[in-house]
């Protein structure tokens, strides 16, 4: 096997990484490219989010050993089937460092799948698109995205909207468009933003879209599922999905579509519902607004805070979670 310099920076071994909100289409994406017969996936391994700078400098041997320990213990790495001797053995030979060690996990997970590519599908690692860059520079990186209202009706449970939720879903949703804004001009050519909506409904012309944009051969595989690599929660994703009609109520859907509405402009979303009636736009304006504002500015402090201070406070639960 070459090592991780030679491999993992050359255009046809580069990986690939599937990002965005939950509910917005990244396990279908995923399930695709890894039909591809060049292609393995994996799925949420958190590396970049748990390990990536925790451990001080790997270059010094006892760093390295903790770092490496930390992460065979982490039950998702389990599917990678990780060799620790061959990991040790292979880091000291490239550049010690956590892409490095990284990119050890999934290579030898693709090589046992006989293929020559790696890539991994995690919510938040479009936060970390500089280190990706930087340490992958052929890299490509698929950022998902929906409909802010659909995304929210479908990641919630009706009985759990509670007042302000709309709020905090908001301002996620905004937060992960901000990310896609920002990425896509400081790596143009390497980061792309695909609608949940445009796979769903033109799935092989989307599909067809970004083999371009990967530098892989279109295979009709990749729409059918056909030899996808799957794991235990994928077994539900089928290969005809449909994007889930809105199933909030009018003032939630009014207070997420007014509140998203430049960034739903920029990305061709239009409206879905039309205007309050007056009872609706009373409630709205005493209740609903003041409410769905604090959750939103409650939910960008705690955002700030966990930016701030990784190490002791994760972004998973900020990110990752409404309630």
């Amino acid at each position: 096997m070459q090592t991780f310099q030679a491999a993992d920076r050359a255009p046809e071994r580069a990986p690939i990484f599937v990002g965005g909100l939950d509910r917005c289409g990244k396990t279908l994406m995923r399930l695709s490219l890894s039909a591809h017969p060049n292609i393995a996936m994996s799925r949420r391994t958190y590396m970049w989010n748990y390990f990536y700078n925790r451990y001080g400098n790997l270059k010094e041997r006892a760093n390295f050993e903790r770092c490496l320990a930390a992460m065979l213990r982490h039950k998702p790495m389990g599917m990678l089937g990780p060799d620790a001797e061959r990991i040790r053995r292979e880091f000291w030979q490239g550049e010690p460092s956590y892409a490095c060690l990284f990119a050890l996990f999934h290579a030898h997970y693709a090589e046992r799948a006989g293929k020559s590519r790696w890539g991994d599908q995690l919510g938040l690692i479009e936060r970390y698109a500089d280190p990706i860059f930087a340490a992958y520079p052929g890299a490509r990186m698929i950022h998902m995205v929906r409909h802010p209202c659909d995304q929210y009706a479908d990641s919630t449970a009706p009985a759990d909207r509670r007042a302000g939720k709309a709020g905090a879903a908001a301002a996620r949703w905004l937060s992960s468009i901000a990310l896609a804004e920002r990425n896509q001009r400081r790596y143009p050519g390497s980061y792309k933003v695909v609608r949940y909506e445009s796979l769903a409904s033109q799935r092989e012309a989307t599909l067809r879209d970004v083999c371009g944009f990967v530098g892989e051969v279109f295979v009709p595989a990749m729409v059918t599922l056909e030899g996808s690599m799957r794991f235990g929660e994928d077994r539900g994703h089928g290969s005809q999905p449909s994007p889930a009609p809105v199933s909030l109520s009018p003032r939630q859907a009014a207070f997420i579509e007014h509140y998203a509405a430049r960034q739903m402009a920029t990305l061709g979303y239009q409206p879905q519902l039309a205007g309050l009636t007056s009872r609706d736009r009373l409630a709205a304006t005493l209740i609903d607004w003041p409410a769905n504002l604090a959750r939103a500015a409650a939910w960008r402090a705690l955002e700030a805070l966990q930016h701030r201070t990784p190490p002791q406070i994760g972004r998973r639960l900020a990110f990752g979670s409404m309630k």
